[in-house]
């Protein structure tokens, strides 16, 4: 029997009736197998040998192809944008290799999900690149706060970011610092899932960040599944929020902090943060200077110290260590060449030194310890309970503005847009 890709067939098999699209076969699919997408989102796949009798329901459509959806525009919705970058959220797959690929067309991701455009007008969709979030660098975070800021302060309300997933909470950090005098909604969104997925979540992300833009807070923030079902959403402060696992719709979890909000889909809000920046209509600017010598490490057991002096030699203005605990280093080893302390004292001279957290949830302490006292002694900052992730990108900010020594240290422990939390509360933990 053959089968057209695109055809609408009914199997009737041995282990049940199944409809669906017959997706065309993938360079590594088994030749005795057809493959359907059901209307339910997924793909089966199902024996050739198993088929006791087929029907074909309609004319072959083109599956590779999204609609472009048409912006409407209405005046009774607040004016946000869309910037469109990349990522799993605005994928669509590849039926030759089973794979996803990103699309080029930021329209085309409003495919998914056309009940965006009942709850805010779209006055402006723009593209300034399209990436995967791991090829993210300073730079482009650099074109997205000068395109936000533009677009904020050109009448839009706020202003939705469509990103990958796997670096978007250092974006959110750098836009955090990057945008200041920021009053309006910036909401950041992606999707754990891909479009030809049942279990695509971005439809959902999209529609809780529209809400956020409508909203009376006016940060930066992730707006992703709080569940790993379709309940609500958080909204989670740019400095505040972790990828915590690589594959759950609720991956992005708030570290040390509570969320911004909790979003429904029909527009329910409950604001969590009390504290939180409220929406004024005032002009935003974009300063985007950034050190990109800068680094962040991870201390382990039996690391080499060595790879400081790398940094040293290389030219590095400073570098954020991920540290044990409190805020360790390598300090009393028997073999005394593997202690980082002669060399984080030698090296602080000329660069920055900070200190986060590996545990990621509490704070780094420089006098818990007699080890810590040594490391601090030894010109190493430690960073309260800022995420080293954040930290790494407040530094190379910092350091874009600054090179006076004791001015780069008041600068890091001052807290600029969230990234510092006075007091670690026990509510915050596993959020």
């Amino acid at each position: 029997m053959e089968f057209k890709s695109g055809e609408r067939v009914l199997l009737e098999t041995k282990k049940g009736n199944f409809e669906g699209l017959v997706l065309p076969r993938s360079e590594f699919s088994d030749k005795g197998y057809i493959m359907l997408k059901l209307d339910n989102g997924y793909n089966i796949g199902i024996k050739l040998s198993n088929i006791i009798k087929s029907k074909k329901l309609g004319k072959a459509v083109k599956l590779e192809s999204f609609q472009s959806f048409k912006v409407k525009h209405s005046k009774n919705l607040p004016d946000v944008s869309m910037i469109a970058t990349g990522g799993t959220i605005g994928a669509r797959v590849d039926y030759t290799t089973g794979g996803v690929y990103m699309s080029v067309k930021p329209e085309e991701l409003l495919f998914t999900v056309p009940e965006l455009a009942d709850i805010i007008n779209l006055k402006k969709i723009s593209s300034p690149f399209a990436i995967a979030s791991e090829d993210m660098t300073p730079d482009e975070w650099a074109v997205l706060a000068k395109e936000t800021a533009k677009e904020l302060n050109s009448g839009s309300r706020g202003v939705i970011i469509t990103h990958g997933t796997d670096t978007l909470h250092y974006t959110s950090a750098a836009l955090s610092f990057m945008l200041k005098n920021l009053s309006k909604p910036v909401a950041i969104v992606g999707a754990q899932r891909s479009p030809d997925r049942g279990s695509f979540d971005g439809a959902m992300n999209l529609l809780c960040a529209g809400h956020y833009t409508k909203s009376d807070l006016g940060e930066v923030a992730v707006v992703m599944h709080a569940e790993t079902d379709d309940s609500y959403c958080f909204a989670i402060q740019g400095t505040k929020v972790r990828k915590m696992h690589s594959s759950m719709r609720n991956a992005f979890r708030p570290v040390n902090d509570l969320p911004l909000a909790k979003i429904w889909t029909d527009g329910k809000m409950e604001v969590v943060d009390k504290n939180h920046t409220k929406f004024r209509d005032e002009k935003v600017k974009a300063d985007v200077k950034f050190e990109k010598k800068v680094s962040l490490l991870k201390v382990f057991p039996g690391s080499s110290p060595e790879i400081l002096s790398h940094y040293l030699e290389s030219g590095y203005k400073g570098v954020v260590i991920e540290a044990t605990a409190f805020g360790h280093v390598p300090t009393e080893t028997l073999k005394r060449k593997a202690s980082w302390i002669p060399i984080i004292k030698k090296a602080s001279k000329d660069m920055f030194i900070g200190i986060t957290g590996q545990t990621i949830y509490g704070r780094t302490n420089p006098y818990v310890y007699r080890n810590l006292r040594v490391l601090a002694n030894a010109g190493a900052v430690h960073l309260e309970d800022m995420l080293p992730e954040t930290a790494y990108v407040k530094l190379g900010w910092v350091m874009g503005h600054e090179q006076e020594h004791s001015n780069i240290k008041n600068m890091m422990l001052t807290n600029m847009a969230g990234e510092i939390t006075k007091r670690t509360l026990y509510s915050t933990f596993l959020e």
